[in-house]
């Protein structure tokens, strides 16, 4: 059974994401996975809550965590070398509006009858991520 739920760190996707990180804490998987959302379309799920989950690392080490943030993550961000501080964040926000505009999540939450809840968790996200 997966997990399943509003926020970034409830899936079975992001978890993964998040534990490859805290493995191998580096800005390239962070890049890797926001690129992929923000210059792709019709995302996949898989992709989408990888990319969401990179931008909830980026809004922590930022100084902004959300209410979600696995604990062991703070120790992984504390390491993280950033060569642009504006760019990682310009593309993480690019990343979260391109899951919300086109992606199979958008889709998922719409049938289950909680799109609204999930929608406000990615706005809180992209104001997190405000320089």
């Amino acid at each position: 059974m997966s997990a399943w739920g509003n926020f970034n760190f409830d899936n079975d996707d992001a978890t993964d994401f998040a534990g490859d990180f805290m493995e191998r804490p580096s800005e390239v998987q962070l890049l890797e996975a926001l690129i992929t959302a923000a210059e792709g379309e019709n995302l996949e799920a898989d992709e989408a809550s990888q990319a969401l989950a990179a931008a909830e690392i980026v809004a922590a080490w930022h100084g902004k965590p959300g209410s979600d943030f696995l604990p062991g993550l703070f120790s992984a961000i504390q390491h993280l070398d950033v060569s642009d501080e504006d760019e990682l964040l310009d593309l993480a926000r690019r990343a979260v509006q391109a899951v919300l505009q086109g992606s199979e999540l958008v889709e998922l939450w719409t049938e289950n009858g909680e799109l609204a809840s999930w929608q406000a968790a990615q706005r809180d996200l992209l104001t997190r991520l405000e320089a």
